[in-house]
């Protein structure tokens, strides 16, 4: 497939929020699984590859949700997020076990829970049980929350602080360390 055709394949995996509530109802009607998940997603990582082909693996259409800049910002501080939403949905778009992503600008995501009424929710695993935003709604309807397991060694964070750890060793003159919050990239005139 042209590199052309998938790119414009992943954006079209990027919908609203009430896109989704659609699409959801049509495909409960249909009898599949939906599985929502949600997070940053700062800096794209391995780890949340995993969690994301684990999460695919519980039902039959998996929607990711990322956080807003505005909402990043809030959770992590000033210094996130690293990259745009727009270009964290792109790259979890571009994701095989991806078919859909949503940008939510709130703190938590428990409106979109209540509004995808998802039949699985999936966080890490660092999350504890009553600390799951959306898990009380989902056992009132009958949907379940899946805690998957952390890959040991991939963290935002930590992959933050080495990338600084290794730019604050960077002596040439004029180099630069430390991030930027995100901003949207300028287009070509």
């Amino acid at each position: 497939m042209p590199s052309s055709t998938r790119n414009r394949a992943s954006r079209q995996k990027i919908r609203s929020v009430a896109a989704l509530i659609r699409m959801a109802r049509q495909a409960r009607a249909r009898g599949r699984t939906i599985v929502l998940t949600n997070g940053c997603f700062d800096l794209l990582h391995a780890g949340h590859v995993m969690l994301l082909e684990r999460a695919k693996r519980l039902g039959d259409v998996l929607i990711v949700a990322t956080n807003s800049n505005r909402s990043v910002r809030g959770l992590k501080g000033p210094g996130r997020p690293v990259m745009s939403a727009r270009d964290r949905a792109q790259l979890l778009a571009a994701l095989e076990s991806v078919d859909y992503v949503t940008v939510f600008d709130a703190p938590t995501p428990q409106r979109l829970i209540m509004a995808l009424r998802p039949d699985v929710l999936v966080k890490g695993a660092d999350w504890g049980q009553g600390q799951i935003v959306g898990s009380e709604v989902l056992k009132r309807y009958g949907g379940r929350v899946v805690r998957a397991p952390l890959v040991k060694g991939y963290s935002t964070t930590a992959l933050i602080r080495r990338i600084q750890a290794l730019g604050s060793l960077d002596s040439r003159p004029g180099a630069r360390s430390g991030f930027r919050p995100a901003r949207r990239p300028r287009r070509a005139p």
